[in-house]
């Protein structure tokens, strides 16, 4: 237990007040909507091309999951419309090699527990 009882007098400087003006939603509101749809439009067009040439439908899942990863990390950068294609790439090779090696290790397990 603590034996030390000294009082400590609190000062308290004078109160300092500013105004916050929020911006006007006409000017930020449209800029952003635009931003959004061009975004998603974006998106979805090259989830579609990549989806329309993987021939197996157990990639679906994987690629959509990358895809929105991939829209995430875009959209905390600067330039997201700019950056989202290179990580889209990334994020969706990414999710083909590892649906490829979760196959192999399962025909590989298949096999061992046929032997």
């Amino acid at each position: 237990m603590n034996t030390n009882k000294n009082r400590v007098a609190a000062k308290f400087a004078p109160e300092t007040r500013f105004e916050v003006r929020p911006a006007p939603a006409a000017l930020t509101a449209p800029f952003r909507v635009n931003l959004e749809t061009d975004f998603e439009r974006l998106k979805n067009r090259l989830l579609g091309e990549r989806l329309a040439a993987v021939e197996r439908p157990q990639l679906n899942a994987p690629l959509r999951r990358a895809a929105n990863d991939a829209a995430a990390l875009a959209w905390v950068t600067f330039y997201p419309l700019l950056t989202f294609p290179t990580l889209f790439e990334e994020k969706t090779a990414a999710a083909v090699r590892h649906a490829e090696r979760q196959a192999r290790v399962y025909a590989v397990s298949r096999e061992i527990i046929a032997a």
